[in-house]
């Protein structure tokens, strides 16, 4: 089985300049901007540019500087943030949702960046 992607997804036409965006960084492979419904006092969603559902898919088939790309990006987003540890921040949280189970909204690759108060526990128990 493989992926299809939808390109008419938002995160798409957004990235085709169709619908404006809050961008906070944009390098060769990824775009991060600020998301529309923020959860946090930070909520930064960053993408890869390429036609990717979701992380493993994403992880399966994007090339290495793609994946090395990303990766950078979400760091560069923390430290631009000032929300890692290391710059004084009180941390952050990384999500990103895939198929039915995990509520993915838009069927294109993103995590969410989230930080700027207590995000409380991952999930509820039981």
């Amino acid at each position: 089985m493989s992926y299809v992607y939808d390109d008419q997804n938002i995160f798409a036409k957004i990235l085709l300049g169709e619908i404006p965006n809050d961008t906070v960084l944009e390098t060769e492979y990824s775009l991060a901007f600020r998301d529309i419904a923020p959860q946090a006092p930070d909520h930064v969603l960053i993408i890869p540019k390429g036609p990717y559902v979701c992380y493993d898919h994403y992880a399966n088939e994007a090339s290495d500087p793609e994946i090395v790309d990303f990766t950078r990006t979400i760091g560069k987003v923390c430290l631009m943030l000032g929300i890692d540890p290391v710059s004084g921040g009180k941390g952050y949280r990384v999500i990103s949702n895939t198929g039915k189970n995990g509520v993915q909204d838009v069927q294109h690759l993103h995590v969410h960046v989230l930080a700027g108060r207590s995000l409380g526990p991952m999930l509820r128990q039981g």
